[in-house]
């Protein structure tokens, strides 16, 4: 078998309501598209001469990242499918020369890897899972996203068993709500990324305070570049910690998980790399009794089938992000929409991935904006008077307010 083209589908993907987010703020950009937001999903199909297609899907800066698949594709015609490991690395050379790994080329060689992997599997006339190993669980754990106690109360009605909220304008009070709202029988975990990041001492000082609410973890308390500031709030706090979605491939978590510095990883399943990579990454994570919890907040549903598929094979898989109430073109891009019965998802069992596209529906909804402001100003992410400023790291003032309760 060999590869004889790429094609991409870039879509503008409509936003959740802004109250589904878990965050204070909401992605904006003034657009005359008729779907708000600037979400764009990115799919690829990898065609062959035997008539076998693979889906794939890449994140990371879908808009960008298109014009590299498009780049890379002469790399890959003529070449045979099967040879995953092999095509992964030739790509990773060939970027080599415009600098180290990032997102960007993450995410095209994720949408690739991922295709790879559903020919195979088509190929072969089994589901993907059964390529990495096979079953451990038939079914996924999912947490949804909810910021107010009637956004809690709807997620738990719907039988899911753990919730994410977001935000650093008023943490302590945002959590000691929920949990009130939720008893003590659902998990609740908080998302504390910027804009502005926390400093170190002011998420050390924070983690503390979460202490009694006994969270599933904190994520993303600090600029993910500052990696060393996880050591400085594992120390500080016995609260289990979670990072990674901004990072690709193996080299991109290593710090993390090899110095132990979070409990829970979170790589992007649009751009850690791909299925060989997310693989890979588990492996690195399981030896340091690390879990494993893809993010997939941002994510269309190509990506959800593949994280479905690596954490049916790892046995240190968590749980999955989903945003269940998502923009409803959702369910009309991929076929057949993902099967969720309360709080988890049954693993795929048709063969490769078991989905595609919907590729006239998706037509339907060109690119139009693929950066934006993250947060808004009535978020009330940065201390008053500074949201002009857009700073990248801010020390919180009213402290004494801010951190308790």
């Amino acid at each position: 078998m060999k590869i004889t083209g790429i094609r991409t589908f870039l879509m503008h993907a409509g936003q959740p309501d802004r109250s589904k987010w878990a965050s204070d703020g909401h992605a904006s950009h003034v657009t005359q598209h008729k779907l708000e937001g600037t979400r764009n999903w990115l799919f690829l199909k990898i065609e062959t001469d035997e008539g076998i297609t693979g889906i794939g899907e890449c994140s990371g800066w879908p808009r960008v990242i298109e014009t590299a698949i498009k780049d890379l594709a002469p790399l890959l015609i003529g070449e045979d499918p099967a040879h995953i490991e092999k095509l992964w690395q030739k790509m990773a050379i060939a970027m080599m020369g415009h600098g180290m790994l990032g997102t960007v080329g993450g995410g095209a060689m994720t949408g690739i890897d991922m295709a790879l992997w559903d020919i195979k599997g088509k190929a072969l006339g089994v589901p993907v899972w059964n390529l990495l190993g096979g079953k451990v669980r038939d079914r996924i754990p999912i947490y949804s996203h909810a910021n107010t106690v009637e956004q809690a109360l709807a997620v738990k009605n719907r039988g899911i068993k753990a919730l994410k909220c977001g935000g650093v304008s008023d943490p302590v009070r945002k959590v000691d709500m929920l949990r009130e709202a939720v008893g003590d029988e659902m998990d609740i975990a908080i998302d504390l990324h910027g804009p502005p990041w926390m400093t170190p001492a002011d998420a050390c000082r924070l983690v503390r305070k979460l202490e009694p609410y006994e969270l599933l973890w904190v994520e993303d308390p600090i600029a993910p570049d500052n990696v060393e500031g996880y050591r400085r709030i594992r120390d500080a706090a016995h609260i289990p910690l979670a990072s990674g979605e901004r990072t690709a491939t193996i080299f991109g978590e290593r710090q993390l998980i090899e110095e132990e510095l979070v409990d829970v990883i979170q790589p992007d399943t649009g751009r850690a790399g791909g299925i060989t990579q997310m693989k890979k990454i588990a492996a690195m994570a399981e030896a340091h009794h690390i879990q494993m919890a893809p993010h997939s907040g941002s994510l269309g549903p190509v990506a959800e089938y593949a994280a479905l598929h690596v954490l049916a094979s790892i046995p240190n898989a968590l749980i999955l992000e989903r945003i269940d109430d998502d923009w409803e073109g959702r369910q009309h891009v991929v076929v057949p929409h993902p099967v969720q019965e309360g709080g988890s998802i049954a693993v795929p069992d048709a063969p490769g991935l078991g989905c595609d596209i919907d590729e006239e529906f998706v037509a339907r909804f060109p690119s139009d904006g693929n950066v934006s402001v993250p947060v808004q100003e009535s978020g009330k992410s940065y201390n008053p008077g500074t949201y002009g400023e857009r700073l990248y790291v801010q020390t919180r003032l009213s402290r004494r307010h801010y951190f308790n309760t």
